[in-house]
This record gives structure tokens, C-alpha cells and sequence, in this order.
């Protein structure tokens, strides 16, 4: 039986969120020296960045990516406009967006206008306007349907121009650099993922997270 391991990586934009090569695409392979039976937890599309978890433990992908388990994931997202808060307030509530499988409703979340965060800039950067403004939205969910976000914010009359996940629980990016990879024990990383990994049950949530 092989040694359970635990990464976090900055995905870049751009980058798949697997190793096998699809075209011209960089993928997980080019991160460097991982070991050859690691994979990833979820995925981020290639067109979004930030926080990916790999493992070899096949108990984890069923602890984090069940939405009845409701572990948070936090999103920085770069609008095209200066978002309104009415937009903010229809974001928090429950919305139909259309998926491959049918149309479907979301849960309610949490949203809040930010300032600019301090990031890696983006390669490529985004196209700058003059006579058009952009800003920042700090987006919580409990789900991770293909698209949400940018299908949440588009329905609103925003669209997504950047969008970095920094955060699962209360597992941060952090200051890390897109390409970068930490290996995180395995304490660590159940405990901020806040999942129980004798039982395979998720612990009592806080009733405040402090992300």
C-alpha cells in the first residue's frame, strides 16, 4: 500500500487540471516531479486559476466534492464593470443557470464587493479598457458546478474576466505563485479541510469561519 500524500498547487492560467496532454495545453505533468499516482481533487477549468488539491487517497474526493458534505470554497473574481450591489444581493440568492445536463438552481451563497487584490498578474494579462472599469467580487460557495461562478456572474450582467479560487475551508493559496507546489501533511490537511478522516465524516462545522 503506498504512502497517502497530500499537495496543494497554484494552477495556472491556462493549465489543465490533469496530466494527460489534450493539444497545446500545459498540464499538471509540467509541474514538475509529482509522484506518478497522484491526481487531482476536483478541477479548475484551464481558463481559471488558484487553489487545486492532489492526493492519492480515493476517500477524499467523495469527502469534499459531496454537496451535502457543504465544504466552502472562496473565489476572487475580476468583473468586466463596476459591479452594483443589487448584482451583489442577486448573487447571494438561488438562480437558475443552464448546465449540460438541464437547467439548474442554485444554493445560496455569500458575495461581497472587494478591493483589488494583491495577486500574481495574470499571463496573459486581461485586456484593459479605458472607458470601462473593472472590479472584484469575493464569491463563497458550497458547490462546484462546471462553470458557476461565470455563469453566475454573467447572469447578473457582469462577466467574469479573471477568476482564482484561494481558498477550500480553511485551506489557503496563500502567497504562493502560480506553478507552485507545497505537499501539506495529512493532519493538516484534513483538519483544515475540516473532514474527518477516521470516520469519513465531515467534524461540526463552526458556526463562523474565520477565512
Amino acid at each position: 500500500m503506498s504512502q497517502k500524500r497530500y499537495f496543494r498547487i497554484y494552477k495556472p492560467y491556462g493549465m489543465l487540471s490533469q496530466f494527460t496532454r489534450e493539444g497545446n495545453h500545459p498540464t499538471l505533468a509540467d509541474l514538475g516531479s509529482l509522484p506518478p499516482d497522484i491526481y487531482p481533487i476536483g478541477r479548475l477549468d484551464a481558463d481559471s486559476e488558484g487553489l487545486l488539491l492532489l492526493t492519492n487517497n480515493p476517500v477524499v474526493n467523495g469527502l469534499l466534492l459531496n454537496p451535502a458534505e457543504a465544504h466552502e470554497r472562496t473565489y476572487w473574481v475580476q468583473v468586466d464593470g463596476d459591479i452594483s450591489a443589487e448584482a451583489i444581493a442577486k448573487l447571494q440568492q438561488p438562480m437558475v443557470i443552464k448546465l449540460k445536463t438541464g437547467l439548474y438552481t442554485t444554493l445560496p451563497c455569500k458575495a461581497h464587493k472587494m478591493e483589488t487584490p494583491d495577486l500574481p498578474p495574470r499571463i496573459p494579462s486581461i485586456r484593459f479598457r479605458k472607458d470601462i472599469p473593472t472590479s472584484w467580487v469575493e464569491i463563497k460557495l458550497i458547490e462546484g458546478k462546471n462553470r458557476q461562478v461565470r455563469k453566475m456572474t454573467a447572469a447578473v450582467g457582469f462577466p467574469t474576466l479573471r477568476l482564482v479560487r484561494v481558498c477550500m475551508e480553511v485551506l489557503k493559496l496563500g502567497m504562493m505563485q502560480p506553478g507552485e507546489v507545497k505537499e501539506v501533511t495529512e493532519e493538516k490537511f484534513f483538519a483544515s479541510l475540516r473532514i474527518e478522516k477516521t470516520r469519513g465524516n465531515q467534524k461540526k462545522r463552526p458556526s463562523q469561519l474565520n477565512l
